[in-house]
């Protein structure tokens, strides 16, 4: 194997700005992950940067599969690709697999099929 060689990548290091309980979506950078672990403020922990998963939905949001999604920061949930993200929202890099309607609270989402855009 190569001498530079680092990891396989699904899964990265992040320092936690808060306590994140695992499950929770993580950004870091242009990159939406998901805590593997409970990590304090301001320890490292690992996020999953790939796979499908099960996670928080804007409830008025109508997603459906195969759509590209944003995560709207403000609201911690994904929601509809919008014409006019808010800052630091990250857009265009997971899609959902499955539909979910208005008034659903999850939506499963492939993150970070693309390159997001950090608003």
């Amino acid at each position: 194997m190569a001498k530079n060689y680092i990891q396989a990548g699904e899964v990265i290091d992040f320092t936690a700005g808060a306590d994140i309980s695992s499950g929770a979506v993580v950004v870091v950078g242009s990159l939406v992950g998901v805590a593997i672990t409970d990590v304090a403020n301001g320890a490292v922990g690992p996020a999953s940067v790939e796979g499908v998963w099960e996670l928080p939905k804007v409830s008025a949001a109508v997603i459906g599969a195969g759509e590209t999604v944003n995560w709207d920061v403000s609201a911690g949930a994904f929601d509809v690709n919008q014409a006019t993200p808010a800052t630091g929202d990250l857009t265009d890099g997971c899609v959902a697999v499955e539909a979910a309607g208005n008034g659903d609270t999850t939506v499963k989402v492939k993150i970070n099929v693309g390159a997001n855009t950090v608003n």
